[in-house]
């Protein structure tokens, strides 16, 4: 075969040995083939090489070798490497974190027709990140993203839809983008989804369905999933009331981070619902929830110092924690300010 020729079949090797195709799958073998192809300049090869360095299968992983290759294959109209090398832009992987860059990048990948870009981009415009904000070009490139049948561009014009945000608020429009992406397996449209079913936005309400759709969110580990399924177990929504098992799905969000989910074990601990009262173990998780800035866990916090729950009183933690709550508008807060500043 030509050069040009014999460069495509070693970067066919490559992908054989990658993928296990009529070979024992050898992912450093893959990298071998892709790098003689890559360095003949075979495009798909720099974009298979980069990968690679990005995720660390059969190399070390390199963000700066990534980087280069991506570039290679980029700089050749390489789309899926050019949606890449705009990811490790926005994340200052490998290379100075720059958004102008991510957003260039992205949109020469989005205008090949490259759904994972299109969502890239309409993200990038949503939120501001190396442009200014404008929904009607974010709702845009969502759109062309999800009739492609990409999932997270689904999931995202369906809080363009549910929010009116570049478009007319239109919950039947969003309920219908989110099951798409939710049948796709997609966690946070599983989760968007139930809570549509929860409060029957475009949609009558039901709490069967609701629940159906949270529980396959929270297997995934989505925490806002988690979080919810625990609110429908203290509320007895489509379940018995049940507090032990509200607290095993608040437990689950929390421990990932989740505010909400922090403030609300906090509670069940105050109030010693589902488990035995505990104001230390209640102040902790307040503590972890309010320092993410959640202005209800400052001010139970606020509180909790004021009263002495779980401890010493202590005047100036209280009124530090309530200022934080009270700074983000917080109507409890802003009188006790008032009563322990006479």
């Amino acid at each position: 075969a030509a050069d040009q020729n014999y460069a495509e079949a070693q970067g066919n090797v490559g992908f054989m040995y990658e993928n296990g195709l009529g070979v024992e799958k050898d992912h450093r073998e893959a990298s071998r083939w892709y790098r003689n192809a890559a360095e003949q300049g075979e495009v798909k090869a720099q974009a298979a090489l980069g990968r690679m360095y990005e995720t660390g299968l059969g190399v070390g992983k390199d963000y700066q070798e990534a980087a280069k290759w991506y570039r290679l294959a980029a700089n050749q109209g390489h789309a899926r490497a050019q949606n890449n090398l705009g990811v490790l832009y926005r994340n200052g992987y490998g290379v100075e974190k720059n958004q102008q860059q991510a957003l260039i990048w992205y949109r020469k990948a989005a205008e090949q027709g490259y759904a994972i870009a299109q969502s890239n981009l309409g993200f990038s415009y949503q939120y501001g990140q190396g442009v200014e904000k404008n929904y009607e070009e974010a709702f845009k490139w969502y759109r062309l993203a999800a009739d492609q049948g990409h999932a997270i561009g689904q999931n995202n014009l369906g809080t363009m839809y549910q929010n009116g945000f570049g478009v007319e608020k239109d919950n039947q429009e969003a309920l219908k983008w989110y099951r798409k992406a939710a049948d796709q397996g997609y966690a946070i449209a599983q989760a968007n989804l139930g809570f549509m079913y929860k409060h029957g936005y475009g949609v009558k309400s039901d709490y069967q369905e609701a629940l159906k759709w949270y529980g396959l969110a929270a297997d995934q580990g989505n925490a806002k999933a988690q979080n919810d399924i625990g609110v429908m177990y203290i509320s007895g929504h489509g379940v018995q009331k049940n507090y032990q098992e509200a607290l095993k799905w608040y437990r689950k969000a929390a421990v990932q981070g989740y505010a909400v989910s922090q403030v609300n074990l906090a509670i069940m601990y105050k109030n010693g619902h589902g488990v035995a009262k505990n104001s230390l173990e209640a102040m902790t998780w307040f503590q972890k929830a309010a320092e993410q800035g959640n202005p209800n866990a400052q001010r139970n916090l606020g509180f909790m110092y004021e009263k002495g729950e779980g401890g010493q009183r202590d005047r100036a933690k209280a009124i530090g924690w309530y200022q934080k709550a009270a700074d983000q508008g917080d109507h409890y807060s802003i009188q006790a300010l008032k009563r322990l500043r006479p």
